[in-house]
Formats: C-alpha cells, sequence, structure tokens
C-alpha cells in the first residue's frame, strides 16, 4: 500500500530505533491498518547508524513519514550509551551480577514516549507504538508491563487527547514475545532484517560488533527460530 492510499486508515505514532524490535512493530501497525508516522530520537548514542537504519527500515515497512528529533542525553550521561564508559562485552556479561547493566539510559523510554505523544497529539492520533519486550531484553526497567501501563495512564490524565478527546493507547505488541518469536513474525511480516542494526557500538557502515548484549540477543534469537543471521558483523 502506497502513502498516497493510506490517507483514510488511522494515524499511529511508532518509535523506531533502527533495531529488529522496531521494525517488526512498524510491521504489526501497518498489518493492523495503521498509516505510521515514524519517530526517532537522537538522544547521543554512541553512533548514527542506528538512525540511518531508523529512516531506512521506516521507508522499506511504508510509513508514510520518518521524523527525527533531537534531546541531548549525553548532557547527562550515566549510561555506557552516553558517556566515555566502555560497553560490557562476552567477559563483562558472563559475569553479570543480574542487575540493571550500565547500557540503561537514565529516563530514555520515558523521554521517547513523552515526545512521541505530544506528536500524537499534534496529528490527532490516539495510538504509540513501541517495541519493548520484557522476555529476551537487558532488564531495563523501562521495558516492563509495568512502565507502559503507567505512561498510559499518565497520558490520559496529562493531555487534551486524554481528557476531551478518544484517549490514548500504549501498544508494546513485543512485551511478551521472546527474540526467536519476534524474528519468526519479522519474518512473516517480509522484515529485512538486513537492513537493521541493534549494536550498542555499531561502526560508521552499521556493522555489529557481535560482542555486546544487544547482539548477543539479537543472535540468539534467530538461532532459536532457526533462521539464518542476517546481521552484517564487523
Amino acid at each position: 500500500m502506497s502513502p498516497m492510499s493510506q490517507t483514510s486508515l488511522p494515524r499511529a505514532v511508532v518509535l523506531v530505533s533502527g533495531g529488529m524490535d522496531s521494525a517488526v512493530t512498524i510491521a504489526i501497525a501497518r498489518e493492523q491498518g495503521y498509516q505510521v508516522h515514524a519517530l526517532s530520537v537522537a538522544y547521543g548514542q554512541r553512533h548514527s547508524s542506528e538512525l540511518e537504519a531508523s529512516a531506512r527500515v521506516s521507508r522499506l515497512l511504508g510509513a508514510v513519514e520518518h521524523k527525527t528529533v533531537q534531546v541531548d542525553l549525553r548532557s547527562i550521561g550515566g549510561s555506557a550509551l552516553t558517556a566515555d564508559i566502555d560497553v560490557p562485552l562476552d567477559a563483562d556479561l558472563h559475569g553479570d551480577s543480574g542487575g540493571i547493566p550500565i547500557t540503561y539510559v537514565p529516563a530514555r523510554n520515558t523521554i521517547m514516549l513523552s515526545i512521541a505523544l505530544g506528536w500524537a497529539e499534534v496529528l490527532g492520533s490516539s495510538d504509540i507504538w513501541c517495541g519493548v519486550n520484557a522476555v529476551d531484553y537487558s532488564g531495563y526497567p523501562d521495558c516492563r508491563p509495568a512502565f507502559i501501563e503507567a505512561f498510559e495512564s499518565l497520558a490520559n490524565v496529562a493531555t487534551k487527547a486524554g481528557v476531551e478527546g478518544a484517549g490514548i493507547r500504549v501498544h508494546a505488541p513485543l512485551m511478551r514475545m521472546s527474540k526467536a518469536d519476534i524474528a519468526r513474525e519479522g519474518a512473516r511480516l517480509g522484515v529485512d532484517f538486513s537492513e537493521t542494526v541493534s549494536c550498542y557500538q555499531a561502526d560508521a557502515q552499521g556493522r555489529a560488533c557481535g560482542h555486546c548484549d544487544a547482539c548477543r540477543l539479537r543472535a540468539q534469537g534467530f538461532r532459536d527460530a532457526g533462521l539464518a543471521d542476517p546481521t552484517r558483523y564487523a
């Protein structure tokens, strides 16, 4: 379906990181009949490859537009993704105590969803979609069902659309899916995972390190799904 033929569909704002989860989220939203307005946030992450992938994936999966908003989370740091802190690799991950890892970015998903909420109001949309997952993930507190439920409640008391309109819904279709489930769902929907970038420290060409937590979870998902791993490794 071309962007021109989507004008009668309900609008949805979909957060897009450039990785496999958000790509599958776009595909699910499109399958369910939404006109996708894709939103990425340049928050000061370690590389721009994922933002380039966000624009590419949004276009390939039929978003009617893709917007990137700038937020400087590097100015507060506190994460290996926004400060001069080494990203944990294989050896460090094996010794992890099970706590919240240093790759957690303080308040990132709260900020991203808040920006999505603002844009949804401007667009007249009642639906925000995000690719958070609480099964095969790194243990971030803002990827849990309780967070999504709480944010949806906030959205419906903090906005004109929530108080006077149809209300705001936050969709997290991957929340209870394993990485293997996500890989299989993407394959069913025709997602080209080779165009996505998940690595915390991908190079300028978008090639993955193969050793960070994001790379390991992604690779394991393809293995468990019985699918070839299309990731481009450095």
